[in-house]
């Protein structure tokens, strides 16, 4: 196939459509031009940046007929960082958006004609996340720190980021001016010289509890109780302040070795009326108020009695199976990482619950066994990474047949692909709601309620 169109090219296309990513999709003759900045509805001039073989790249030349959901970003590096990527579609827009990219994949891919509820959003969709993790690095002799450019590892020097707390943004202005007095300098990747690498804050909504990590190249480092100070003195309610050491040449955030400085180890957070500790390198939503919608509608999809024995695939610290937990007889999870599964057992602990088991291992190896030991399910949660279910994971649900699965979902691409396995293994998929976790960017949760038919 020839491109019908040429490097340098500039023409007048509809935008028909979002990508995954965000990007603005045209059709010239079936040909895709995905274009940065452009919404569905739009008419526009662009000039074609990159023709490939089956798909190109264009940039906005001129919008000759704006979408009625357009809006003015009102963050200043919206077009350079990479953190968001949908500030300029009103905040209805990006639901109303949301809904359809899902139940677009559902018909694409999973081939499943479903109800796709509208997407489940926030009053005020600002300032939300709870966790943000600050690259540091230099500009030349000037130390930066902000977020990186899209696909890039690039740093987008910035003071304040309006999708994360005022303490975020405490340590991105603030911690900056006073590294050279401390003598911290911040690490450079292209260089491999200087210490200081990410500043990672986390902030419990329940309590206002803060901890902030920083993550050294080595564990030696000037002035650190110095540099204690000058955290407490940014952020007046932080309760832990840790070092992760990670010495590798590596785009990975965090090293092995994790070290106390000053404080508490952990945070405490709520979500309802279950409390959760959170460590360094907990995994915990970063929307806590979105967190509590997706959880609860999870639990609704469970329809539990207190008869039923569940299974939490992928169960990170126990945040759902301790939701399930409350209306369950008995609650069994699995997660990969040895670290969660501690962190889901003293919160078991701490909330009081004797009706959960927990085990390290991967959920593919792990739930097999338990089904061959003659454990059951009548109930199966599962809430994957972004590349969805093992394969060997779909099998053995196939082969065991729990009777409902609540299937948790980051990925609606992945979703889809195994809505259908299981749909083709004897499920039936009753409906799928979206969760708007991540407002502003193109990410969406999705929660679907499978039965065995």
């Amino acid at each position: 196939m020839t491109a019908p169109v040429k490097k340098n090219d500039q023409l007048s296309v509809y935008i028909e459509d979002l990508t995954h990513d965000g990007a603005g999709v045209a059709k010239v003759d079936g040909y895709p031009l995905f274009i940065q900045g452009a919404l569905p509805g739009e008419t526009c001039t662009v000039h074609v940046l990159k023709p490939l073989k089956n798909y190109g790249f264009a940039k906005i030349v001129e919008i000759e007929e704006a979408s009625p959901h357009r809006v003015e970003p009102p963050c200043p590096v919206f077009n350079s960082c990479g953190g968001c990527q949908l500030q300029h579609l009103s905040y209805e827009g990006q639901l109303a958006w949301k809904q359809k990219m899902v139940q677009d994949v559902m018909q694409r891919i999973g081939k499943l004609d479903v109800t796709v509820h509208p997407t489940k959003g926030m009053e005020e969709p600002w300032n939300y996340r709870n966790k943000a993790q600050i690259p540091f690095g230099m500009n030349g002799e000037v130390p930066i720190a902000g977020f990186y450019k899209t696909k890039s590892h690039a740093i987008v020097d910035t003071e304040r980021c309006l999708i994360q707390t005022d303490e975020a943004d405490a340590i991105l202005s603030g911690l900056k001016p006073k590294l050279w007095a401390l003598g911290l300098q911040p690490y450079d990747e292209y260089t491999k010289r200087g210490q200081l690498r990410h500043v990672v804050v986390r902030k419990a909504r329940a309590t206002n509890e803060v901890m902030v990590v920083l993550v050294t190249k080595k564990r030696k480092f000037p002035q650190k109780d110095a540099v204690v100070d000058t955290i407490r003195q940014l952020i007046p309610n932080v309760k832990s302040i840790m070092q992760n050491v990670n010495p590798d040449n590596t785009n990975v955030i965090f090293g092995n070795e994790t070290v106390n400085l000053w404080g508490e180890t952990t945070i405490e957070d709520h979500i309802g009326d279950v409390r959760f500790e959170i460590s360094a390198r907990s995994f915990y939503q970063v929307n806590p108020i979105q967190t509590e919608v997706l959880y609860k509608q999870a639990l609704d999809y469970a329809a539990l009695t207190g008869n039923e024995t569940v299974i939490d695939a992928y169960c990170g610290i126990g945040t759902i199976s301790l939701f399930l937990a409350k209306n369950a007889k008995h609650v069994m999870g699995v997660e990969i990482v040895p670290q969660a599964i501690e962190d889901a057992k003293r919160n078991a602990t701490l909330n009081g619950f004797t009706n959960t088991y927990f085990e390290a291992g991967p959920a593919e190896e792990v739930i097999p066994r338990w089904f061959k030991e003659g454990k059951e399910a009548d109930v199966l949660m599962v809430d994957p990474p972004r590349k969805g279910c093992d394969n060997a994971l779909l099998e053995t649900i196939l082969s065991e047949r729990p009777k409902r699965i609540v299937y948790v979902s980051c990925n609606p691409a992945t979703l889809a692909r195994d809505l259908r396995v299981l749909e083709d293994g004897g499920y039936k998929t009753k409906e799928v709601q979206p969760v708007d976790m991540f407002p502003h960017t193109a990410h969406c949760e999705a929660v679907a309620w499978l039965e065995l038919v």
